[in-house]
């Protein structure tokens, strides 16, 4: 079975190796605008949908982030991308590594923003087979639309209180199918914890100091797995924290993850 292309959008013009931006649930590739924005000048950054998101469709596949990760190199090579700094938010976070390690060859850098290498939990993986079958029963996202409490972090929700109806409409703007096969791919993968004791390129971790969903600890793990291959020293950038924001880093406070991507970037220009 073949699939067509996954729906791509230039976030930000420039040229040389571009970052791949991967969209965090249930969400799609507009939740990196502003970030992009904020990202040094001559960086190029492309966005994507991941299947069943925004304007990618399903192809009939089960569920799955191995297949996810081989549709996201396969779009971009045959755009003719040789490789790239990829960097995923939460869910995008999975499929960024499950990218280096069926792809090693096309990551040129690693950007692993509110995520986590480890696999679920028992209880996490229920809960997201409960939610599945809900979105399925209902064909509708009203089961994901409590999400956004539980994303932002506490000054967010005293201070920001405008990105609450803007995550909402991302939310109701996606597909009840694709909200279902995203919880059943993120329900099946594995720990990767040692694709990043592997990696030999550079890699910049990023978490919000608010978040509850995937915390400080979860980002230190990741940091000490990459270890040397990491390239990056923690005052370069290696690791960055966040004040003020929850899991939704990205948009909760897009100018400071900016700054840590435009280093990694840097990084690995630097380096080629």
């Amino acid at each position: 079975m073949t699939s067509q292309a996954l729906a791509t959008f230039t976030l930000h013009d420039g040229g040389g190796v571009p970052l791949v931006l991967l969209h965090g649930f249930p969400l799609d590739h507009r939740m990196w605008a502003a970030c992009a924005a904020f990202l040094p000048p001559g960086a190029r950054a492309i966005g994507v949908d991941l299947p069943g998101a925004g304007h990618s469709d399903l192809d009939g596949f089960q569920p799955s982030i191995d297949h996810t990760a081989d549709w996201v190199y396969r779009t971009m090579t045959e755009a003719g991308e040789g490789n790239a700094v990829v960097v995923g938010h939460s869910m995008g976070g999975y499929v960024a590594l499950a990218l280096a390690e069926r792809h090693p060859g096309f990551v040129a850098g690693l950007g692993l923003v509110s995520t986590k290498s480890t696999a679920d939990t028992e209880e996490a993986r229920a809960k997201r087979l409960r939610i599945a079958a809900a979105v399925d029963a209902s064909q509708t996202v009203d089961p994901v639309l409590s999400m956004p409490a539980a994303l932002v972090g506490a000054t967010t929700t005293e201070r920001r209180r405008h990105l609450f109806p803007v995550l909402d409409s991302w939310i109701r703007g996606q597909s009840p199918a694709g909200v279902a096969w995203a919880q059943r791919a993120m329900a099946a993968r594995p720990d990767r914890t040692a694709v990043l004791e592997r990696f030999d390129a550079p890699v910049s971790v990023v978490v919000g100091a608010e978040d509850t969903i995937t915390p400080l600890a979860e980002a230190e793990h990741m940091v000490r797995a990459a270890g040397t291959s990491a390239r990056l020293s923690a005052g370069d950038g290696a690791l960055t924290l966040v004040p003020g924001v929850g899991h939704m880093s990205v948009v909760e406070d897009p100018q400071a993850v900016a700054a840590a991507l435009g280093l990694l970037h840097s990084h690995v220009v630097a380096h080629r």
